[in-house]
């Protein structure tokens, strides 16, 4: 079974706690923190910060594999890179459960057929809206575009910053975490993978 679709299928097995069990949950955190969740100001945080979880984590909702399943063959013979570049990314550390924001510059060379490009900021959008690492994060949305647009290669660049190294811990702010994954002619050819960091700069492309 595809990695892809084995992940769903394991989550859609797992029984789900209730609303009530993640706002009793919230109420052992705050009563943990050293605060009573029964004052004025905190008695509707529970169900607050339940309902900001099911926006955080609404990606685990959603199938990334039917987001890419409706391509078009009417592409009148392009056969170039298709990229997008500048995703505004927000997810959250698996670690500690605290942001991590940045951006994603999202290329795949087409193989016959294309995917509307909303498409391709929607699967960053599904696996970013999961508790993540920005590596599994990066793998994740390629080996999605692997698996169903069959393309002749994908290109995947994540610049975040993690507050779970901003905030805590070590706390260096300005830290950017950079990670990459090519397949196909983008990891084989060193002219296209070229061709995709110079669009990620901004930069036009060397005249031929």
């Amino acid at each position: 079974m595809d990695a892809v679709v084995e992940d769903l299928v394991k989550r859609q097995l797992r029984p789900r706690p209730s609303r009530e069990d993640a706002e009793a949950a919230v109420r052992t955190l705050i009563e943990w923190a050293g605060d009573d969740p029964d004052r004025e100001g905190l008695v509707g945080t529970p169900g607050r910060v339940a309902r900001a979880y099911e926006e955080f984590f609404s990606g685990y909702a959603e199938d990334p594999v039917e987001i890419l399943r409706t391509t078009f063959e009417e592409t009148a013979g392009y056969d170039e890179i298709v990229m997008l570049r500048d995703i505004r990314l927000e997810s959250h550390c698996e670690h500690h459960i605290v942001p991590i924001i940045g951006r994603a510059h999202i290329a795949y060379y087409p193989s016959q057929r294309v995917v509307g490009i909303s498409k391709l900021a929607r699967l960053a959008e599904i696996y970013a809206k999961r508790l993540q690492i920005q590596e599994v994060l990066t793998a994740q949305i390629a080996d999605a575009m692997e698996t169903v647009l069959k393309p002749k290669g994908v290109a995947i660049l994540i610049e975040a910053s993690h507050q779970c190294m901003t905030t805590r811990g070590i706390k260096k702010p300005g830290v950017v975490t950079i990670t990459s994954r090519m397949t196909g002619c983008f990891r084989r050819e060193p002219e296209t993978r070229a061709e995709f960091y110079r669009l990620v700069a901004g930069r036009p492309l060397d005249p031929v």
